[in-house]
């Protein structure tokens, strides 16, 4: 095992430890720039998304598919890892946070994008795709070999280790808050989530519906609160945070470096754009257009970052209770902020909001791996598919009851490098065809076409799923959403 673990720790030296974090920036860059800035420029209609757009049976809805997206990228760590950050990196690791955002949004429209144009339909008539298609679709047999390496990690690294983190969390946080015995929480999770992932990704849809919402006005309302309570500070608190990321002024030590290191590495781990998981949600979509579906998950990285990880950062050096250069328990940090500000209640809604996201988190978790199954195996995909889902619930159930069962599923940040740089190599080797998407759904616009459609025909020489894509099936997506 003493090897094992070894050979782990080497693989995540490897990728986050150096090359990772600066290969998503300096990547994310070069498809803004080449891309024209198109996370600015189409950042208004990011919100078209929210409007009404269901498409009959098949499929799922553009709303659908960006608020189960939302709920993957939103969990724990925007309330953790963030204080976190601020703990390590000062203020000024939020800036720089806020940086990271701003470019991974157009990072997840290539990705996205690209997982809408080689999704595929399954025996079932829902659509499936993400980086294993696009990369056997896209670049051909001679890369199935990375096509392969990229769904082993993924199921790996997010079904199996992420959920049992999960339920490791929010078991731990119900017995600080509540008292309530691990194994109890642990069956509420396996109930909660066995009735979700047995229905797969249309229930999980219709979840996430639901609790996405209720659980982003939770917390963000708590912090909210906060803010106005404080209202007359948030000037100088933005000074603050502006000087810290430059180095003007520290109040930890390391300066300008570890804030640039601290915001950069949370907002990636918050966000996950450019590392291949939300264009798994992205490819089950109903759209017109491959670009409005990558625009309409540029805005979950928005979201995620610039409006529940800032919420976080805002209620934690407002409080008073942020102590420059002092680690601590993330969670402990947001917990005292709360009580401090509102009172001793509040750190029980905490709790509940935990839940939610934890909640939310498992969903996609799950759904990764069920698409990685679906990838991977030719035969029986019903029973594989089986298999998973009760496997996942075990695990679930295993975080919860074991304060130290997690440690053995050590691989899984290091197996979510390897499946980011997999993903990062088959974006610049796709980019051109990205950005021929890009430049297609940018001249109907100008032409003044309201609602670009795609024409699969002028892309024949690729390797697309017809039925997908067939300008009936385009034309019915138009059709319900007019």
């Amino acid at each position: 095992m003493e090897y094992i673990e070894a050979f782990f720790a080497i693989v995540g030296d490897l990728t986050w430890g150096w090359a990772l974090v600066p290969m998503l920036v300096i990547f994310g860059l070069l498809f803004t720039i080449v891309g024209r800035f198109a996370q600015f420029r189409y950042f208004k209609r990011m919100f078209r998304v929210f409007r009404t757009d269901e498409v009959g049976d098949d499929g799922i809805s553009a709303r659908q598919a960006l608020l189960v997206s939302i709920g993957g990228r939103v969990g724990g760590g925007n309330i953790a890892g963030v204080a976190v950050a601020i703990s390590l990196g000062g203020p000024g690791a939020v800036f720089w946070m806020w940086v990271v955002a701003l470019i991974g949004m157009m990072t997840s429209i290539v990705e996205c994008s690209l997982a809408q144009l080689y999704k595929r339909r399954d025996d079932d008539g829902n659509f499936r795709g993400g980086p294993a298609t696009y990369i056997l679709h896209g670049l051909g047999k001679d890369y199935r070999w990375l096509a392969v390496i990229y769904a082993i990690s993924l199921l790996l690294s997010f079904s199996i280790g992420f959920v049992a983190f999960q339920g490791n969390t929010v078991a731990g946080s119900a017995l600080e808050s509540f008292g309530i015995d691990r194994w109890i929480s642990g069956a509420v999770l396996v109930v909660a989530g066995g009735f979700i992932v047995f229905g797969g990704i249309q229930r999980i849809a219709k979840v996430a519906d639901v609790v996405i919402p209720v659980m982003a006005l939770i917390y963000i309302g708590m912090a909210l609160i906060i803010i106005v309570l404080n209202f007359t500070e948030l000037p100088a608190l933005m000074v603050m945070i502006v000087k810290n990321a430059f180095g003007i002024e520290s109040v930890v030590g390391g300066g300008i470096g570890v804030a640039i290191e601290q915001g950069m590495k949370r907002g990636l781990f918050s966000n996950e754009a450019g590392l291949g998981s939300a264009p798994n949600i992205a490819a089950t979509a109903y759209a017109t257009h491959p670009v409005s579906q990558g625009i309409s998950q540029s805005l979950s990285v928005f979201i995620d970052t610039i409006v529940v990880c800032s919420a976080t950062a805002f209620m934690i050096l407002l409080s008073g209770v942020y102590q420059p250069g002092t680690e601590v328990d993330g969670i402990v940090l947001a917990q005292q902020a709360l009580t401090a500000q509102l009172g001793n209640w509040s750190q029980y809604v905490l709790t509940i909001s935990l839940l939610l996201f934890a909640l939310s988190s498992i969903m996609y978790n799950y759904y990764m791996g069920e698409n990685a199954i679906n990838f991977l195996v030719k035969k029986n995909i019903k029973m594989a598919t089986l298999v998973l889902r009760v496997v996942v619930i075990a695990i679930l159930f295993l975080g919860a009851v074991a304060p130290t069962a997690t440690a053995v599923f050590f691989f899984a940040d290091p197996l979510m490098g390897v499946l980011a740089l997999a993903n990062l190599l088959a974006l610049i080797m796709l980019f051109p065809r990205a950005k021929r998407l890009l430049d297609d759904f940018a001249s109907q616009l100008r032409s003044g076409v309201k609602e670009p459609l795609f024409d699969a025909q002028e892309y024949e020489k690729l390797d697309l799923d017809l039925s997908a894509w067939g300008k009936k099936a385009v034309k019915e997506a138009l059709d319900q959403k007019q």
